[in-house]
């Protein structure tokens, strides 16, 4: 498995692996899933494709530019905590979890915006690490990585997560902070249309983070009750996952996690 990013990031180039494996398929050599297939499923903004489903969070938003991601951005901060993905980002690299730190929050969207001035928590998913910084810096550092009005970052992250835009794979997607990810996150092991397991990996310590290591994990039949109601609705999504993400001529991967 290679994640969006990890190829380039090793001296690679992800273009050069995906076109030789459909080169591969059109001398009639099955590749299951296809580079398209996972490029679609992989790509964080594949989230917010599939909002609108039942496993989905309504209120997602991708941002593609510098101006549609200070103009969204402050909209939706001001709001409600969020939560900001990069998309080329392994294990939580570059996965912000944004508070206002004054907790000033209004009653509805859109309402307000926040100004450069407003002061952020942010949790970093990769190691949980904690830093402050306005929005101004926040926003500069996501655009433009460490310049000096970016302030000074401890995360290991470069930022700059928008270069390239949309045709690069640049890009930042804003969603809704979920309060029971303390609780962690269940895996369905897939193959096809087929549940093979349930896995719920919770993180060290009970915090929020995406790094394993630590991590207690517990495994579930796919028929479990305790699971029943959300396999029902995610079984109704299966039906139109490939043409939501924009490949309805694929079957699903072969073997794959949900």
């Amino acid at each position: 498995r290679c994640s969006p990013g990890q190829i380039d990031a090793d001296g690679g180039e992800q273009w050069r692996f995906d076109d030789g494996l459909r080169g591969l398929r059109r001398r009639g050599i099955q590749v299951w899933p296809t580079p398209d297939v996972i490029e679609k499923m992989c790509a964080k903004d594949s989230l917010v494709k599939i909002s609108h489903l039942n496993v989905g969070l309504e209120d997602t938003l991708a941002y593609y530019t510098a101006e549609a991601l200070s103009e969204g951005f402050r909209r939706t901060m001001a709001f409600q905590p969020r939560v900001l993905k990069q998309n080329r980002g392994v294990a939580g690299e570059g996965s912000w979890i944004t508070r206002l730190k004054s907790g000033n929050y209004c009653a509805n969207y859109g309402d307000r915006r926040c100004e450069d001035d407003e002061v952020l928590i942010l949790v970093e998913a990769c190691d949980g690490h904690e830093e402050r910084h306005t929005v101004a810096e926040f926003i500069e550092f996501c655009v433009n990585g460490r310049t000096k009005t970016a302030g000074e970052w401890t995360s290991r992250s470069a930022g700059r997560y928008l270069d390239g835009n949309e045709a690069a794979r640049g890009q930042l997607v804003d969603q809704r902070f979920c309060p029971r990810s303390v609780e962690g996150e269940l895996r369905f092991s897939m193959i096809g249309d087929v549940c093979a397991s349930i896995t719920h990996r919770q993180a060290k310590d009970g915090k929020i983070g995406a790094d394993a290591s630590g991590s207690t994990y517990t495994f579930y039949s796919p028929n479990n009750p305790r699971f029943a109601k959300l396999w029902s609705e995610f079984q109704k999504d299966l039906t139109m996952l490939m043409h939501t993400l924009g490949v309805p001529e694929e079957p699903l991967p072969l073997w794959w996690t949900a």
